[in-house]
């Protein structure tokens, strides 16, 4: 569905401005993805589209109704130049969205006292040719101390879901034809988190290739399942209508990126990276090793693909000292981890 909507926007950017303009435009959306920080700063993100109508998922839908859910959900234009009020602790400030219809913003905001809300509110500022179907929403900030010991940051694909990223006819299918509840974890990926945050107590960021259109999905997968929630930190499309025809080229320098802004915020903070080696996540953690010697606790991955001996070797040789285990089954990961931590 991601080459769809990249081969479509085009069409899509163009068509939302054209009913934006002649005032034909549905009503707006705005959803908040993420707002977390430290002690002293934070990060928040969101997008606005154009309003649609979705089914509540279900175990009970069949692969019709969940393949219509997708094409709702892929269906929807983003809505670029619209302008956002954020509002936090006396500060006001006008976001304005994307191509890709997203905002963000990063603030040196200190927590407020003990006892006192941490909230943040966003306006979607109303025009001619936008509707807001609701104005304002308002975004509780999860506060994860800088000065704590642990963190986990997780893949998702292929690591925690069941995708089969490397064949494309597959995670096509399974991509449209289940929903949050029909899609499957891998055996025993619940408990092996559930192990590594030690029941919660340390917190877990997911680092993600997919798009923000899973988000809701991914959000109630993890969920139904019972793995630990944690900030979902997925791919933004970088697409415009100069680059739109290279797009989907798979490069995962976004996670990096990413990962990098989650080292930045937990400065003293060290990392138990999980990934497998269906796509890039070996090159990738190679490269965090490389660029944060010291942040890096254990790294756990899964093994996909058969052909994996040089890529592991890779892996293990920038840093012997940091416990690399590659896995096929959970239970390999957890009896590693029951071990180490």
């Amino acid at each position: 569905m991601n080459i769809i909507r990249w081969l479509t926007f085009p069409f899509r950017y163009s068509f939302s401005k054209f009913k934006r303009k002649i005032g034909k435009l549905g009503q707006a959306r705005m959803e908040l993805f993420l707002a977390f920080g430290n002690e002293r700063e934070i990060f928040i993100k969101g997008r606005v589209i154009e309003a649609y109508k979705q089914s509540k998922p279900s175990d009970k839908k069949n692969a019709l109704q969940n393949i219509l859910a997708s094409i709702r959900r892929y269906a929807g234009s983003s809505i670029s130049g619209a302008r956002i009020k954020l509002v936090y602790q006396g500060m006001e400030e006008i976001l304005v969205s994307n191509e890709e219809g997203l905002f963000e913003k990063r603030l040196i905001k200190d927590a407020p006292k003990k006892g006192q809300s941490d909230i943040a509110y966003l306006t979607l500022l109303e025009d001619e040719g936008l509707k807001a179907e609701e104005k304002t929403a308002f975004a509780e900030i999860s506060r994860i101390s800088a000065h704590h010991t642990t963190g986990i940051i997780s893949d998702i694909d292929d690591t925690i879901i069941i995708s089969h990223a490397t064949s494309l006819g597959k995670k096509l299918w399974l991509s449209v034809s289940k929903n949050a509840y029909t899609r499957r974890p891998f055996p025993g990926v619940s408990e092996f988190y559930e192990h590594l945050t030690q029941q919660g107590q340390h917190p877990v960021f997911y680092v993600s290739s997919s798009d923000w259109n899973l988000f809701d999905l991914i959000q109630d997968f993890l969920k139904y399942r019972n793995i630990p929630e944690g900030p979902l930190l997925l791919k933004d499309p970088h697409v415009n209508l100069r680059n739109i025809w290279k797009s989907g080229g798979g490069n995962h320098d976004h996670k990096l990126e990413k990962i990098s802004l989650i080292m930045s915020l937990f400065p003293q903070m060290k990392f138990i990276l999980t990934g497998d080696s269906g796509q890039h996540d070996p090159e990738l953690y190679t490269e965090i090793i490389e660029k944060f010697p010291d942040r890096v606790k254990a790294v756990y991955i899964r093994r996909i693909k058969k052909e994996d001996e040089e890529r592991e070797n890779l892996l293990n040789q920038y840093n012997p000292e940091i416990p690399i285990a590659w896995v096929q089954h959970s239970s390999e990961a957890i009896a590693h981890a029951k071990n180490f931590l």
